[in-house]
Order: C-alpha cells, then sequence, then structure tokens
C-alpha cells in the first residue's frame, strides 16, 4: 500500500472511529447534538438507535484497520469492501439524512479507495 493511500484510509478511519463516538457516547451530549442537528427531546428518544448505528461504524473501522495492518496478503480486500461499504452508506446518507455526508464520508473514502486502487 502507497503512503498516500495508507494516510487516505487512516483518514477515513479516523473520521469513523469519531462518528463511533458521536453515536454511541456523546448522542446525547451538546456535541452529538450539535453534530446531528437533534433536539434533547429527540437524543434521549433515539439513544439506543445511534448506538446501534454507532456499532455497525465500529464494524466500517475494524474493516479498514485490517486494511492496514491485517494480513499482507488481504489488506487490499479488505481496503476494497470497507471503503467501498463507507462509499454506499455515505451516498444513501447523503440522499436521505443530510448532503453534508457526502463531503465528511463519501468523498474521503473515495479518494482512498482511488489511491488504494492506483497504488496496485
Amino acid at each position: 500500500m502507497s503512503t498516500v493511500a495508507l494516510v487516505l484510509t487512516g483518514l477515513v478511519a479516523l473520521i469513523h472511529v469519531y462518528i463511533v463516538l458521536l453515536e454511541m457516547l456523546w448522542w446525547d451530549t451538546p456535541r452529538g447534538r450539535a453534530a446531528f442537528g437533534t433536539s434533547r427531546e429527540l437524543a434521549s428518544q433515539t439513544k439506543v438507535l445511534a448506538a446501534n448505528q454507532g456499532l455497525y461504524n465500529g464494524f466500517l473501522v475494524a474493516g479498514l484497520l485490517l486494511a492496514m495492518v491485517g494480513p499482507s496478503e488481504h489488506r487490499f480486500a479488505f481496503a476494497v469492501f470497507s471503503l467501498g461499504c463507507v462509499i454506499v452508506a455515505g451516498l444513501y446518507g447523503a440522499a436521505t439524512a443530510s448532503r453534508k455526508i457526502l463531503f465528511v464520508q463519501t468523498v474521503p473514502a473515495a479518494l482512498a479507495l482511488a489511491a488504494q486502487f492506483l497504488a496496485r
């Protein structure tokens, strides 16, 4: 994996670590509510749902980490699969929740995926 691909994949992983923290731990805090534009009431009512969503984002982080430090013969496959999942999730989120997701998740993942293929 090239340095550029590694850095971009790491950036996507870090973005998703932050999302995991927002959804699983900080959902009903001022920081979490500001990030997702929710009221105190809505955040309280949806806390369990958000934590579940955060867990799934944690699985993306695990795949991205395996892409960076897993068995060398499988890193590319982990990268393509995990970054592809981030791209699909980001496209869906941008279409259904907030266009901001396109720029926060989808674009970095697409750049990282392109770098993975270019490094091949």
